[in-house]
């Protein structure tokens, strides 16, 4: 590879999601990690439809999708009992080319970036630990270490993908603000059988003082359990899963055989003062942490990943205005603040020992629920919000125009009908215009000159249930998010947007 200008440090998703859109924009970058190689522990699970929309840009989508399970029921169990059923097959039918939810555990997720990333020629630097670094008027001088060998690079961008204990920024000196749940609580990996034990659907068991998540994983044969220690527990010292086992028995009826894997941990929920400084910025972990709810956390940084690496190529490119990287932090600190509250609620609700939280668990969750999943409305919605096709970022500086209940800063709206997938053409990873029906011949002749690909179909009355207006432009920023939009076609607007931001393709 060519002398890095990136320099990416962690390995985690977010680090390795990151190589691979850089990669993909044919920016020379370094990505290290102090530990000694990929971690074989299962950790985050889940992966939900904009992760594997962004990874279908990739062509990896379908490898993800093949390694994993789609899960298609939630069953609910009080005192052993079932009590209530969430259908989740297809829950968000006509809403992306990936209407399910993803059981898939990080190692094999990682793997699989991993192998990808080598058929690319490009490897990981393992046992390679950042020890130091500083601006200069170039961008950034690091220190590294490898084998006892201390190594300086320099690069013109350092992305902190170091975790929640992120060095990066501890040493930038940038707060992490929120605040740490009192309750301990558990991860297992284990073998085991029983009603509550599925191989592909979530089991989730509950009681007045608590709850237990069992989710399937598939290629290992095991079951995942997620809970509350016992308070009686929470401060033995070396605890162990044999120690809360017989708490579990009032809550799941199974029988284990095995543990593969036991971890107690602490939920926090806290975001960084600011994603950016000079030249470096955080993502993932190092970024944002909060409670397990929805499996969002990996899911985010994967999302932070992909907003930056376009942006960065643009720039090192001198395919945008360098200005353009202040929007990275604006907007992915926003929908991370906004994560963390919602996630901080429905968490509360779920662990709290009061009485709301024992009604939320006695009624509901085993019935309420259930029942608003039948309907087509509540289904949509909490697709929405659970899988990320609802981010947006209209509060944007890049974000302008509107047609219909469309704006700049939405996510393009996922259109398959009579033979069209108009998602096909993000496979670019690249700006981009769309029009559904007629582009004038003002505009046309303006793609050619700038250059700037159009796309355009033949407009159909479904294309209204996707929100699109007849004949409106869409100006498509890399990631699939709206940039401009503009009813009437209006090339001067444009081209002004495109000005103002010194934008033009990447490739």
């Amino acid at each position: 590879m060519e002398q890095p200008i990136v320099l990416i440090v962690g390995a985690g998703p977010t680090g390795l999601a990151l190589a691979h859109r850089l990669t993909h924009y044919n920016i020379p970058f370094r990505i290290i990690d102090k530990r000694p190689g990929p971690d074989h522990k299962s950790r985050a699970i889940g992966i939900h439809a904009r992760t594997l929309e962004h990874y279908d840009q990739l062509q990896v989508a379908d490898d993800a999708v093949n390694l994993g399970i789609k899960m298609p029921a939630a069953h609910i169990h009080k005192e052993t009992k079932e009590v209530g059923y969430v259908n989740l097959g297809n829950l968000g039918k006509g809403l992306s080319p990936f209407p399910f939810v993803l059981s898939l555990p990080q190692d094999e997720h990682e793997e699989l970036l991993i192998h990808q990333l080598k058929r690319l020629g490009i490897t990981v630097d393992w046992q390679t630990e950042l020890l130091s670094f500083k601006e200069t008027p170039d961008g950034i001088e690091a220190i590294v270490s490898c084998d006892h060998h201390e190594e300086t690079i320099q690069v013109s961008y350092l992305c902190g993908c170091d975790g929640a204990r992120s060095m990066i920024r501890q040493a930038l000196d940038i707060s992490f603000e929120g605040t740490t749940y009192k309750d301990l609580f558990y991860i297992a990996d284990v073998e085991a059988k029983g009603k509550a034990t599925s191989f592909t659907d979530i089991n989730l068991a509950l009681s007045n003082n608590g709850f237990c998540m069992v989710l399937p994983v598939k290629s290992k044969g095991t079951q995942r359990l997620v809970g509350i220690v016992p308070r009686l527990l929470a401060e033995k010292p070396d605890l162990t899963f044999w120690d809360i086992e017989p708490s579990l028995q009032s809550l799941l009826n199974i029988q284990v055989k095995n543990v593969n894997w036991f971890s107690s941990f602490k939920v926090h929920k806290r975001v960084a003062a600011t994603f950016r400084r000079g030249h470096v910025f955080l993502l993932g972990d190092a970024a944002h942490i909060h409670s397990p709810t929805g499996a969002q956390g990996m899911n985010t940084g994967i999302g932070d990943a992909v907003n930056l690496s376009w942006k960065l190529a643009s720039v090192i490119k001198k395919n945008a205005n360098p200005t353009i990287l202040h929007t990275y932090g604006l907007e992915r600190r926003r929908f991370a603040r906004q994560l963390v509250a919602t996630t901080d609620q429905a968490f509360k609700a779920m662990v709290s020992r009061n009485v709301r939280g024992a009604l939320l668990r006695k009624f509901v969750l085993p019935r309420i629920v259930p029942l608003a999943s039948r309907f087509t409305f509540s289904r949509k919605l909490a697709f929405r919000y659970l899988s990320q096709i609802h981010v947006r970022y209209r509060k944007s500086v890049l974000s302008e125009g509107r047609a219909g209940t469309l704006q700049g800063g939405d996510r393009l709206p996922w259109l398959q009908s009579n033979g069209v997938d108009n998602y096909q053409p993000l496979q670019s990873g690249d700006w981009q215009l769309h029009v559904y029906g007629k582009p004038t011949e003002e505009l046309e002749s303006f793609c050619k000159d700038y250059p700037l690909p159009l796309f355009n179909w033949h407009w159909q009355q479904d294309y209204k249930k996707a929100k699109f207006s007849e004949n409106a432009l869409y100006l498509v920023r890399p990631d699939g998010h709206l940039a401009f939009v503009d009813r009437n076609q209006d090339v001067a607007k444009l081209l002004k947007y495109l000005t103002t931001f010194n934008v033009s393709t990447i490739n």
